[in-house]
């Protein structure tokens, strides 16, 4: 489908409208989520020696992200948190302010893709103090920030939904 670069243009940044406020809300998030994560990722790939820890009892990111589960996967899990975070700002930035009418299947994956998230990072929230019995400060607030995206996401999904529905929004 054609776009015309000067009305999405316009509506990306002007366009006020409740559906396009979220969807810059988890441009914003994910901008977040891709900056602890990514500061997990230097440690995680030996560029960083050490992560600073709030001085509260109980956090040692150093360990939790220095584990087996973090590793589990054969890389990372920090560097495919940050990857899969990059990926929610072209999904956000896709479509003008009407895309849950005129393209349904954006907003559908894009909500699949962060509700998903969001249930990986609970599982990954329940292992630092279930296995690892430590907390990271950068971990939580990745966990945050695909919770918030998955909310944030839900609304233009429901329109997407009735419009494939043939229902009115």
């Amino acid at each position: 489908m054609a776009h015309n670069p000067q009305q999405l243009r316009a509506e990306l940044q002007q366009n006020h409208d409740n559906d396009l406020r979220r969807r810059r809300a988890i441009v914003g998030l994910s901008l977040i989520g891709m900056a602890a994560l990514g500061t997990v990722s230097l440690f995680q790939t030996g560029i960083l020696k050490h992560l600073p820890d709030p001085p509260l009892p109980g956090f040692d990111s150093d360990k939790v992200n220095s584990s087996d589960t973090a590793y589990a996967l054969g890389v990372p899990d920090g560097t495919l948190s940050v990857a899969s975070l990059a990926a929610n700002l072209p999904l956000a930035a896709f479509g003008g302010a009407n895309r849950a009418t005129k393209q349904p299947l954006v907003p559908l994956v894009a909500a699949g893709k962060a509700v998903t998230e969001a249930a990986v990072a609970a599982w990954y929230f329940a292992q630092m103090p279930l296995k690892e019995k430590a907390w990271c400060v950068y971990c939580i607030v990745g966990a945050l920030a695909n919770v918030g995206i998955a909310a944030l996401c839900l609304p233009e999904a429901k329109t997407a939904l009735a419009t494939m529905r043939g229902e009115a929004p």
